[in-house]
């Protein structure tokens, strides 16, 4: 029976899931489709459901589901429970278990992609979404000092830095401002890594040509890390460039995170350099 996963979120337009799961699924031989499945919040729970079906594998969930999903899988990995955010649901034996696999893939990519130890570094990450949880618990697994989370919702910012709070150890503030404000102006100033875990910029969004922050606030010693990857080059990697700031885009993440996915589904290690090469001709890059 050929095995089905795909991609949850809205809107998917975007996506090159399904070209980096092709080449990981026909790399290891395994009789699998993946698809992309745009879902507006109000079917959610029914797409969820139907992952219970004996020919589905799971999914992975994107913007802008990944913590309403956690409350519908039938339990959460100790990692997705500590988020607060599910990107990766696995059937096993007719349940649906929840996993989050970008702290993993953000860790690895801003090891391997940025050449980047934030052990005792100063961080400002931009948004408070599912995607700003997962890096927040890796930079706090990381040991960074500082953990600045800025976005335009004060409640929702307020209830992620509380909830994340206790898993700080001795040396790491978790903390937060309001976008534009006197002490995010001075957060990028202080910061050693940026990292946009917003939607902004992403290829035919409302905000495609835009970049979260100025380039004037980016400085020449920082690394920016921009979880966008459609463009490869988003305007945010751009503007950090032309500041003489080390701009990571956010393709090396989405192939990890993706590579760990694929063997909760499959129990096989992913062919990550066939994913890679899927993803960068999907972008219309060179492979």
């Amino acid at each position: 029976m050929t095995k089905r996963a795909g991609v949850i979120g809205h809107p998917l337009g975007h996506s090159i899931s399904p070209a980096i799961f092709k080449a990981a699924f026909a790399a290891a031989g395994i009789d699998a489709t993946y698809e992309a499945w745009d879902t507006e919040p109000e079917v959610l729970e029914g797409r969820v459901n139907a992952l219970r079906g004996a020919d589905y594998l799971g999914a992975n969930v994107t913007i802008p589901h990944k913590q309403a999903v956690a409350s519908l899988v039938d339990e959460t990995s100790d990692v997705a429970a500590k988020i607060g955010a599910v990107n990766t649901i696995v059937h096993a034996g007719g349940k649906l278990v929840g996993h989050n696999t970008d702290a993993g893939g953000f860790a690895r990519s801003l090891k391997e992609d940025a050449g980047f130890d934030a052990k005792g570094k100063r961080t400002v990450l931009l948004g408070s979404g599912g995607a700003a949880r997962a890096v927040a618990v890796a930079l706090i697994d990381a040991g960074a000092s500082v953990i600045y989370v800025v976005a335009r919702q004060p409640r929702k910012i307020d209830a992620m830095v509380v909830a994340l709070k206790p898993l700080t150890r001795a040396g790491t503030t978790i903390t937060w401002a309001y976008w534009g404000d006197g002490s995010f102006l001075v957060s990028m100033r202080d910061a050693d890594l940026i990292v946009n875990c917003t939607p902004v910029g992403t290829a035919g969004s409302a905000t495609a040509g835009q970049s979260p922050v100025a380039a004037e606030l980016i400085q020449p010693g920082a690394t920016v890390f921009d979880l966008v990857y459609n463009p490869l080059d988003t305007p945010l990697v751009v503007a950090a460039r032309s500041r003489g700031a080390r701009a990571v885009p956010g393709l090396g993440m989405l192939v990890y995170q993706a590579a760990e996915s694929f063997r909760l589904w499959t129990g096989h290690d992913a062919d990550t350099a066939a994913m890679l090469g899927a993803a960068k001709r999907a972008l219309g890059a060179p492979a």
